[in-house]
């Protein structure tokens, strides 16, 4: 029969300063962002980077699957 040890020291939590927090939920809060853009909004036409249908083809399986009408 094995025999289970316990930890000799416990686990301390991470401390993280508000102002290393708040950065980091900006950078997340902004990438989402981009994402939702690219993936949700941007319609070649109406695309804020020009004419072109490059990113719209690229992730038009993923609108789909996502549920996102793009035609």
């Amino acid at each position: 029969m094995a025999v289970l040890s316990t930890p000799s020291a416990a686990a301390k939590p991470v401390a993280l300063p508000i102002s290393k927090g708040l950065l980091w939920l900006l950078g997340a809060a902004l990438l989402a962002v981009a994402v939702y853009y690219f993936i949700g909004v941007d319609q070649g036409a109406t695309s804020v980077f020009g004419k072109s249908m490059v990113i719209h083809e690229f992730v038009h399986d993923a609108r789909h699957f996502l549920g996102f009408p793009c035609h």
